[in-house]
């Protein structure tokens, strides 16, 4: 299979996808590498139809690549993930309501382009998270305990663009990472942006199914194959704070491997399949279970 992935400058060392890549090129495929954001390009010699069997997006969120992405789309081209869905979760503020409005356990989001207009939020709804509606990997994501500290970082938050709030869901401090990959889920633990210690880095732990069952639901409303979601377990159960469209897939064993399957297999079938399989151990599990009454709730 021809392939091609758009990477942007930031993981151009990282291991994720370089050794995806390495592995399709030793496994005898052939992988064209596109840098959005540091090269030119005649986009119409680069997106033409049947120049490749897939092409597969990871780049920063607002980055160049998606819309690279989408013009290969558009001609007829498999992607990974679909272009519609991944603009769906790269723009938080639209994947709030996107999973709002299918029942996703997702908190209650304002949205604003300056960051004065959020004090309209009511007091009662404090603490509030307040980040940037097309942030990544925690950054900037801000505790707001009051008003009064919502109106002091006025001046750092107006540098953000849009933003978005929502209620501080009361928490351990650790979050829940779960991975979609070929049709199989994985979780891991980590510490919270927010968290005492949010260095803390994973270690695998078993899914309930309630959380599988929400983990495999994100895939399906959002329209995503190779995913990952980020779940807190709040006192009103689980709640859906982050869906990532490529993620790192740390301590999913042989990720490489995996990925590089699942590549191949949707490029083969054109493209769709998103989890369907939930696990109530470490290791995936092929057993159907039924949505809980949970899904749905308002987090």
């Amino acid at each position: 299979m021809r392939l091609c992935f758009l990477v942007e400058e930031r993981y151009r060392r990282d291991g994720m996808p370089q050794e995806v890549i390495h592995r399709l090129t030793a496994w005898g495929h052939q992988v064209d590498v596109l840098r959005p954001g540091s090269s030119l390009m005649r986009i119409s010699d680069a997106v033409q139809a049947g120049s490749h069997d897939a092409w597969v997006l990871k780049t920063v969120s607002g980055g160049p690549g998606l819309t690279l992405l989408e013009a290969a789309a558009s001609v007829g081209l498999t992607t990974v993930n679909d272009a519609r869905s991944i603009r769906g979760v790269r723009d938080k503020a639209l994947a709030a309501a996107i999973g709002r409005s299918r029942g996703l356990p997702v908190p209650d989001t304002w949205a604003a382009a300056r960051p004065e207009a959020l004090a309209e939020i009511p007091d009662a709804e404090y603490p509030l998270v307040v980040k940037p509606a097309d942030g990544s990997s925690g950054r900037a994501v801000r505790l707001v305990p009051s008003p009064d500290r919502l109106t002091a970082l006025g001046p750092e938050l107006a540098q953000e663009g849009m933003l978005i709030a929502q209620p501080y869901v009361p928490n351990s401090g650790i979050d829940l990472k779960v991975y979609c990959v070929g049709g199989e889920l994985y979780a891991t633990e980590r510490g919270s942006p927010l968290g005492p210690d949010p260095e803390v880095r994973g270690r695998r732990v078993a899914l309930s199914p309630e959380v599988a069952a929400i983990a495999a639901e994100v895939g399906t409303v959002y329209g995503l194959d190779l995913y990952g979601v980020d779940i807190l377990l709040g006192p009103d159960g689980p709640v859906v704070v982050d869906v990532n469209d490529f993620p790192s897939f740390k301590e999913v064993p042989d990720a490489a491997s995996r990925v590089g399957r699942a590549v191949l297999e949707l490029a083969r079938r054109g493209g769709t399949g998103p989890c369907a399989v939930l696990g109530a151990l470490p290791g995936p599990v092929r057993m159907p279970v039924q949505l809980p009454a949970t899904v749905g709730g308002t987090g």
